[in-house]
């Protein structure tokens, strides 16, 4: 049990964080100030709505999802599969990366919450082939998963983490040597000789009480000609505008579309924030995801969808919108099935 908490940093890791413009007072920052709830969100008050959350916040039937070989994937240009909420594959080049991967069926240490919805579990790290690049945006529990870790530890082959990430991977017994700490705008050359830049993002980080002990991120990942935005969570501030004139345009940004609530507005996008993001990053199109596999919040499971596919027409924006497992092949095939109304 304790295990799946890892580990903060501490000792010689902490000297790490010295150089950071980031970490003060011993805690990493926003660049904006940043309530986590506001002030009128009592800790009763949040704990009566998840007690007595509406029966719409999980579907009400199992959720169709594709399942693909995933070590036979081909195609000339990049691909990507959505597995739910907020874990994909990326496939280009001959290189195979991962990002934020959650195959275990709960983000919580405990039982009794943030369990995933029928249907969405159809992978297990068996189905993958080696991972060259594990990308990690953070250290919540629906980002950062102890078993699912565990069970890619030996099968990946370099993990890129934002800064104090590593201390929970070496906690759970991963080579140091095989993991590459990041600051906000350290770019850094991968394996097949990527460009991976980690960005800022509005969130906040931490498994037990101690809070911002770790780095949270995004992410710009250029593949020669191909440029894909790695979202993590991010509330919406200035930042978006900022990657998207120094790095864009993205011929896809990921972002995240749901868990949201009026309750804390700042460390999470409502969907119409996420279709703003796209715009600012000047991303050809959009992939939702933090959604339609947990009930984290209070929201129907697929008001986030809906949503953004009605900001996203007004606002003329291009979103794909796949089944757990359907490949979106960029440039040719951008699934958009309102399959969550079938």
């Amino acid at each position: 049990m304790f295990r799946i908490l890892g580990r903060n940093p501490s000792g010689e890791d902490l000297l790490l964080f010295n150089g950071s413009s980031n970490y003060r007072k011993g805690a990493f920052q926003n660049e904006s100030f940043t309530d986590l709830r506001l002030k009128d969100a009592s800790f009763f008050k949040m704990m009566r709505l998840l007690i007595n959350k509406p029966k719409t916040v999980n579907p009400s039937f199992s959720l169709p999802s594709v399942k693909t070989d995933l070590r036979l994937l081909d195609s000339e240009g990049p691909l990507i599969i959505w597995f739910g909420h907020s874990s994909y594959l990326i496939r280009y080049m001959g290189m195979t990366i991962l990002v934020d991967p959650v195959l275990s069926g709960r983000v919580s240490p405990v039982s009794f919450f943030g369990n995933s919805f029928p249907g969405t579990d159809i992978y297990s790290p068996e189905d993958f082939p080696d991972i060259d690049l594990m990308i990690l945006t953070h250290d919540h529990y629906d980002h950062l998963d102890y078993k699912t870790i565990s069970a890619f530890s030996a099968k990946t082959r370099h993990f890129y983490v934002p800064l104090g990430l590593d201390a929970h991977l070496k906690f759970w017994g991963i080579d140091s040597a095989k993991i590459t700490s990041m600051d906000w705008w350290q770019t850094v050359t991968t394996a097949g000789g990527f460009q991976l830049t980690s960005t800022p993002a509005r969130h906040f980080t931490g498994r037990s009480l101690k809070r911002n002990q770790t780095l949270w991120t995004s992410f710009v990942l250029k593949m020669g000609a191909v440029s894909i935005f790695i979202g993590g969570d991010s509330g919406y501030d200035t930042h978006f505008k900022t990657i998207g004139d120094k790095f864009g345009p993205f011929n896809i940004a990921i972002l995240e579309s749901g868990q949201y609530n009026d309750m804390w507005p700042y460390i999470h996008l409502r969907p119409e924030e996420s279709v703003r993001a796209a715009i600012e990053l000047q991303a050809d199109l959009l992939l939702p995801v933090h959604w339609g596999k947990f009930a984290l919040a209070f929201h129907d499971w697929d008001e986030p969808v809906k949503r953004v596919l009605s900001e996203a027409a007004e606002q003329k924006l291009s979103v794909t919108t796949p089944m757990i497992g359907e490949p979106i092949f960029l440039g040719s095939v951008h699934p958009d099935k309102e399959w969550w109304s079938l």
